[in-house]
């Protein structure tokens, strides 16, 4: 009896409800498959005689759908509701899974990552509708918390497993059975959501004739949007040279650097749990405000960072960005109009994504002068740039740079961010 009440209790501390439960295992076995295969689309490509190029759209195709998939993920689940979306979602995996398996090409793995390679971003808005409408508000940010530390298994697990595949089989059989497996365990976890999410049906068509379009983002909404896109600069700015920081700059090793990803990794799991039973008990602002601080000095600790254990703080710090991360979810939700959930949330990712991808071509200009050279004699015009670029590029720019921009969102939010206590109900 002892046994069962405790169990009961750490249940409902954890928010894991039923359809709760189902999604985490959904995420779990769609995630697998997505990492089995997903990280190896390169050697596979290459494999099957695509090239450098072929690497290169893929890539590219990743970052845009990312970005564009979020807002039709919320339209859908607000028309149909979050879980027919969800059903939506996975056939559309599974389909481009189908593609991949059946014409070994690189060009029909290209049309087949269309429909898969950005699941999580499509799937995301119906995921957090579904969390805000199983979930009272006390529990909405544990809810979201939960799900941000469960993606992190197969985040692990997924490339051991594509591994080990193309150790055993090669390289082109192997991740052709990746891709087999990740299908299947697809199958599997469209059963299981089947089965255990609870069906809340479609919208009221009275809920759905609200809002539209940017209206759906409110002033208090807004101002998060603001200083999350300039948070985002901070984080994407040094994001693809982080690796040379750390291997070219400083001497260490690969093997050392997937030690420090993994300190990242076990930091932010650490403080999902408790930061999130702190957040549902009090006002969201001051963990959102935290976790834009985390942001925003990591490029400065990282410039200041020249040894091993020096960078070891430093991704300690990176790792606790994920402090207010799932908070901030959490508030989008609940700062987003009744019935149209899932297309705000959706909306809100499609506007920052966006305007953040610009960040890593900045990232570029800023790390090598040579860069904005070319730039400058193809378009025949900014050679006042020039001597500029000459003088500071490189990581000192870079870095000081993502740093401004972090500070910027942080104040922004500090002074005109909605603290929750204020929310209408």
């Amino acid at each position: 009896m002892k046994t069962s009440l405790k169990l009961h209790r750490i249940v409902d501390f954890l928010a894991l409800r039923k359809s709760i439960f189902a999604l985490l295992s959904m995420v779990v076995l769609l995630g697998m498959g997505e990492k089995m295969s997903e990280r190896f689309l390169p050697l596979y490509l290459v494999a099957l005689g695509g090239g450098a190029l072929s690497i290169g759209m893929l890539n590219a195709m990743d970052n845009l759908l990312s970005a564009l998939y979020s807002f039709p993920g919320g339209y859908l689940s607000d028309k149909l509701g979050y879980k027919r979306a969800l059903v939506v979602f996975n056939l559309l995996a599974m389909l481009g899974y189908s593609i991949v398996i059946a014409f070994p090409t690189w060009q029909a793995v290209l049309i087949g990552a269309v429909f898969f390679i950005s699941w999580s971003a499509i799937s995301l808005p119906a995921t957090m509708d579904m969390v805000s409408s199983v979930l009272p508000k006390n529990k909405r940010t544990m809810g979201v918390s939960m799900h941000s530390l469960v993606r992190r298994v197969p985040m692990a697990l997924g490339p051991l497993l594509g591994g080990g595949l193309i150790n055993l089989y090669g390289e082109t059989r192997g991740i052709r059975l990746a891709f087999v497996v990740a299908l299947v365990l697809a199958g599997v976890a469209l059963v299981f959501q089947q089965i255990m999410i609870e069906d809340k049906g479609r919208p009221s068509q009275e809920t759905q004739n609200g809002e539209r379009g940017l209206r759906l983002i409110s002033s208090d909404l807004r101002n998060l949007l603001v200083s999350d896109i300039l948070v985002r600069f901070c984080e994407q700015i040094p994001y693809a040279f982080v690796v040379l920081w750390v291997v070219k700059m400083n001497g260490l090793g690969a093997f050392q650097f997937g030690i420090l990803t993994t300190v990242e990794m076990a930091t932010a799991m650490l403080v999902y749990i408790p930061v999130a039973y702190l957040a549902d008990r009090n006002t969201k602002k001051p963990f959102v405000v935290t976790t834009f601080l985390f942001f925003t000095f990591f490029p400065l600790v990282l410039l200041l960072s020249r040894s091993f254990w020096t960078l070891v703080l430093a991704f300690i710090l990176r790792g606790l960005k994920e402090f207010g991360e799932p908070t901030r979810k959490a508030l989008i939700m609940d700062l987003a109009p009744e019935g149209r959930k899932a297309a705000t949330f959706g909306l809100y990712y499609l506007i920052r994504d966006v305007i953040v991808s610009l960040a890593a071509f900045g990232g570029a200009l800023l790390w090598d002068a040579s860069t904005i050279q070319t730039i400058v004699r193809t378009l025949g015009f900014g050679y006042f740039l020039l001597p500029f670029f000459e003088r500071f590029a490189g990581p000192t720019l870079n870095f000081l740079t993502a740093f401004g921009f972090g500070l910027a969102g942080s104040l922004y939010f500090m002074a005109f961010g909605h603290d929750l206590r204020r929310a209408k109900t």
